[in-house]
């Protein structure tokens, strides 16, 4: 899926950086065109002492294809030629829905399933529609999310996967979150994740689990300490 997080700490070099030399309220640039994604990360990022910044305020950022074959390397293609761009600390991700019965899919594709422009409910009717097709009892299923922090001269630093595991819905139920949500019921629940509260998702979530690895690392990297 598409996105990349660019950290942009003012008035720091790399060095000051990777030695600790950090202050509060650092500005912190969420690069990605999901505007879900963008909403879910500014809520998890919200304890952190940084000043969230939005993909504008970086116009002259070409985008980076997604071209690798693991949602691991995708995330640390984007970090390194993000951070190679804007010569800044960067953070970048991917992340998407694999089904079992479906040998993956969507996979590292999930955000151009069907087609590019498709809208998200014409990817979930896709899926159940193909799903229904195997004919089998097993609607076991994951999210992934892989992210990748890369430093201003592209090499990657740090890097985390993390999964939430769950099942796939005959239907899509609720109005909450975001892409493939509706359909998605993670394991010791009823509720899909569309139907759960924010702080419910943002505690179990696979992009939650990977954010707070990173936030750990931000943390040691930066000398910042967290409220939360």
């Amino acid at each position: 899926m598409d996105g990349a997080l660019i950290i942009r700490l003012s008035g720091f070099t790399t060095d000051d950086v990777c030695a600790g030399e950090g202050a509060l309220s650092q500005p912190l640039l969420i690069a990605t065109s999901n505007a879900g994604k963008l909403r879910e990360l500014r809520s998890l990022l919200v304890n952190l002492p940084l000043v969230l910044l939005g993909l504008d305020d970086f116009p002259n950022i070409e985008s980076v294809e997604e071209t690798g074959s693991t949602f691991a390397e995708n995330a640390a293609l984007k970090a390194s030629r993000y951070a190679r761009q804007a010569k800044v600390l960067t953070l970048a991700d991917d992340s998407g829905l694999v089904v079992d019965a479906l040998s993956g899919r969507p996979g590292v594709h999930s955000a151009r399933y069907v087609r590019a422009d498709a809208t998200y409910p014409e990817r979930i009717a896709l899926l159940l529609a193909e799903l229904e097709k195997t004919r089998d009892c097993d609607r076991a299923a994951r999210f992934v999310c892989s992210m990748a922090v890369a430093a201003d001269a592209g090499q990657v630093v740090f890097a985390t996967e993390k999964s939430c595991e769950g099942r796939i819905e005959k239907a899509a139920r609720g109005l909450g979150g975001f892409g493939y949500d509706p359909i998605f019921v993670p394991d010791g629940f009823d509720q899909t994740f569309a139907e759960l509260t924010a702080e419910t998702k943002n505690r179990i979530s696979h992009r939650a689990l990977a954010l707070a690895a990173v936030r750990e690392f931000l943390v040691s990297l930066t000398g910042l300490r967290s409220d939360g």
